[in-house]
């Protein structure tokens, strides 16, 4: 009798990267003159020593001003093929040029100039893209530093990979009703998640329940204007998922239990306590 095979699948243990374009996207990904401000950076909101994300409820706009919706990790981001709650992006470049352009209000010609006037920066830019540096080549060097940013060989891969004894007991236990629960039906794959849609109130009306309806909670919908996409949000990853609350695109749960729970009721119908 054949065996299934599991709808988890651990991390690459290596992704083939360019390396030069690795450490300058790293650079520029901590560099705060990409924003208006001269305050922000990628990694004010995407810090890869706390998760990969802010860990607050809402980040702030270069501008001041709030986002509607909670930071994502940016730790195995590259092992997705959509971005953002409600999927309007299909590459890490773009993501990557409308946080810079909407968000952070990069000034490409103040930016490009400067960096060109920099010895580092001028000498990695040309020595990698022929047309040196221009904010295409800005935002793809962040873009392949984002890929490289996985997590591979962690207990649950090597678990995964055959040793039986990598995670505890109770952690069997965990995934077991993990899977018999039908969690995993939405989160799976090699990120846990990440590379799918699913309507968030399946078995109940979490925005009536929840009141105070946003424009943000439309999900997909504010991307495709389709009736059929309201309230569908892109399939959160759970790798390193107990580092990156709150939780939920309007992060309503403060921590794992909570999210667990809302997610019990509202996409399984069922309660658990």
């Amino acid at each position: 009798m054949s065996v299934m095979p599991n709808p988890s699948q651990p991390v690459p243990l290596h992704i083939k990267l360019d390396s030069r374009k690795i450490l300058l996207g790293k650079k520029l990904f901590h560099d705060t003159r990409l924003s208006a401000s001269g305050k922000s950076s990628c990694a004010t909101c995407h810090d890869v020593g706390k998760g990969g994300e802010d860990g607050i409820k809402f980040a702030v706009n270069d501008d001041g001003s709030l986002r509607q919706r909670n930071s994502q990790t940016v730790l195995n981001v590259g092992l997705q093929y959509i971005f953002n709650w409600d999927g309007s992006f299909t590459s890490l470049q773009a993501q990557a040029m409308s946080v810079l352009e909407n968000l952070m209000q990069t000034d490409w010609s103040a930016v490009t100039r400067q960096f060109d006037k920099e010895t580092v920066y001028h000498n990695a830019f040309t020595g990698i893209y022929e047309e040196g540096i221009t904010p295409e080549t800005i935002v793809d060097a962040i873009a392949v530093y984002e890929m490289s940013l996985i997590t591979p060989n962690g207990r649950f891969d090597r678990y995964l990979r055959g040793d039986k004894e990598a995670i505890t007991l109770q952690e069997k236990r965990g995934y077991k009703l993990f899977k018999r629960y039908g969690c995993i039906s939405c989160h799976q794959g090699v990120n846990v998640g990440g590379n799918m849609f699913a309507r968030l109130g399946v078995m109940g009306d979490y925005f009536e329940d929840r009141g105070h309806e946003t424009t943000a909670d439309l999900g997909r919908y504010n991307v495709t204007r389709r009736e059929a996409d309201k309230y569908r949000f892109k399939v959160p990853s759970l790798r390193n998922v107990a580092l990156t609350a709150p939780y939920l695109h309007d992060a309503s749960a403060d921590g794992l239990e909570d999210a667990i729970e809302i997610m019990a009721k509202y996409q399984l119908g069922k309660v658990i306590s």
